[in-house]
C-alpha cells in the first residue's frame, strides 16, 4: 500500500487574539499545553485517511494532517501506550472480510509507515481492541456477526489466531436479522473479553487465555433488552460496573460486573422527557477522574449527555446538551479532563468543549475544524 503525502490544513480562530503582556522576567519559557490525536474517518478519496489533530489551547491553535491517505474507510484506529504502533482497519467487505493494518508512527513527524497488514476474516470490521499487553488485538467484523483475534509481535506483525462466529437475531427485522458485533473490550485484569452484539442483544463474555492456540472461550451471555442494540462498553473507574450503551433505544445500561458476571443495576434514557424523532446512541467515554460519564446520540437528537454518581452510587443525568454538529459518531476527552472533542460524521467537523472539573458539564467553545467524515477520536500520549 502507498501511502499519499501528508496534506495539512491549519485551523485558527476567527477572533483576534487578546494581546498578551510580556512578563518582567524571560528567564524560564513555559512550553504551551498542548493535546494530539488520532482521527478515523470514513473515505470518498484516495486523499482521504487517517488524521493527525494537534489542539493548544496556549496557542490559540488547532491543525488537522492527513497522515495515511490512501487507507479505505479507516473508521478505527488505536495506538501502543507509547504511541509508536498504530492499529486501523478497512472497514470494507470481501472473500475475507476487510482489513486490519499495523504502523509505526515518528512522534516527532507524525508519519507512519505501513509494518504489516492482514484480512479481517469478517466484512465490515468497525472496531480494535487491544490487550492490556498490547499482544493481542481483537476485530469486531460488524455485518460479518463475528470477532478476530490477532496476535500482535513487538515488531507490529498481526497474525489471525480465531475467529468466533456469533448466531441469532433480534426483534426488530431491520437491523437485528443477524448478529453484528459492534465492539469488545478487555476487562482491567486482562483475563476476559466482553463483546457487544447489536444484531443479537446480547453481551458475550469470553475467558482470554493468551497462552493456548485459540485464546477466547465462551463463559456467559448476558440479554439485554429487546430492541436495544447493545453499541460500545466501559468499565467504572472502579472495574466493578460495566457501563452499555443502547444504540437503537438510546439507553445507558448499568451492570454490576464480578468473575465475569453481569448483573443489572439501573437504567437510563439519554432522551429529554417528549423527543420522538430518530436515535442512535454512539460512544461512551469515562472522565479521566472517573466521576463523570459521557454518552453521544445521534438520528436527531445530536446531543452529549453528561451522567455523575451520586454518594449511594446511583447514576444521575445532569446534561444534555447539542453536539455541536450533525451524527456525533464519537468523542473523546484530553488526558487532563479539561477538554472534550466531538466529532460529527455529516457535518465533516471536530468541535471543542470545555469541561468544568468539578460538576462535569460541558460549555462549546469556537474551536472547531473541519475535516471529512470523522469517525472515531484516539487520545496520543503526549
Amino acid at each position: 500500500m502507498k501511502l499519499a503525502p501528508s496534506l495539512l490544513f491549519l485551523l485558527l480562530l476567527a477572533a483576534c487574539t487578546p494581546s498578551q503582556t510580556q512578563p518582567e522576567s524571560m528567564n524560564s519559557v513555559s512550553t504551551p499545553k498542548s493535546y494530539q490525536f488520532l482521527v478515523g474517518t470514513y473515505t470518498d478519496s484516495i486523499h482521504h485517511g487517517i488524521n493527525y489533530l494537534y489542539f493548544s489551547p496556549d496557542e490559540n491553535l488547532m491543525t488537522i494532517e492527513t497522515i495515511a491517505a490512501g487507507i479505505a474507510n479507516p473508521s478505527f484506529v488505536v495506538s501502543s501506550k507509547d504511541g509508536k504502533k498504530v492499529f486501523s482497519l478497512e472497514e470494507e467487505s470481501g472473500i475475507q472480510g476487510g482489513k486490519v493494518l499495523s504502523f509505526s508512527r515518528n512522534p516527532e513527524t507524525n508519519e507512519l509507515a505501513l509494518l504489516d497488514q492482514d484480512d479481517s476474516q469478517g466484512n465490515h470490521p468497525c472496531h480494535i481492541a487491544l490487550s492490556p499487553n498490547e499482544d493481542f488485538l481483537i476485530l469486531s467484523n460488524y455485518t460479518g456477526g463475528s470477532l478476530s483475534v490477532f496476535r500482535v509481535s513487538q515488531g507490529g506483525q498481526v497474525d489471525f489466531v480465531q475467529k468466533i462466529q456469533h448466531t441469532g437475531k433480534s426483534v426488530n427485522k431491520s437491523r437485528q436479522e443477524a448478529p453484528h458485533v459492534h465492539s469488545t473490550l478487555f476487562d482491567r485484569e486482562g483475563k476476559r473479553v466482553l463483546v457487544a452484539d447489536l444484531g443479537t442483544d446480547k453481551i458475550y463474555v469470553y475467558d482470554f487465555n493468551p497462552s493456548i492456540a485459540a485464546p477466547l472461550s465462551l463463559s456467559g451471555e448476558f440479554p439485554m433488552t429487546p430492541g436495544d442494540g447493545p453499541r460500545h462498553l466501559a468499565f467504572s473507574a472502579d472495574g466493578k460496573e460495566v457501563l452499555v450503551v443502547e444504540e437503537m433505544s438510546a439507553m445507558l445500561d448499568v451492570f454490576s460486573y464480578e468473575n465475569g458476571v453481569l448483573s443489572p443495576k439501573q437504567r437510563l434514557s439519554l432522551l429529554d422527557e417528549g423527543f420522538e424523532g430518530a436515535v442512535g446512541a454512539a460512544e461512551i467515554r469515562l472522565s479521566p477522574d472517573g466521576k463523570h460519564v459521557y454518552v453521544s446520540n445521534r438520528g436527531e437528537a445530536n446531543t452529549l449527555s453528561v451522567f455523575a454518581k451520586k454518594s449511594n452510587g446511583e447514576y444521575v443525568r445532569i446534561q444534555n446538551i447539542p453536539s455541536g454538529g450533525i451524527m456525533p459518531r464519537n468523542f473523546n476527552l484530553t488526558d487532563d479532563g479539561k477538554y472534550l472533542l466531538s466529532a460529527h460524521q455529516a457535518s465533516n467537523d471536530i468541535v471543542i468543549f470545555e469541561r468544568d472539573a468539578v460538576s462535569g458539564t460541558l460549555s462549546l467553545t469556537p474551536w472547531k475544524a473541519t475535516v471529512h467524515k470523522p469517525v472515531y477520536l484516539h487520545r496520543l500520549p503526549n
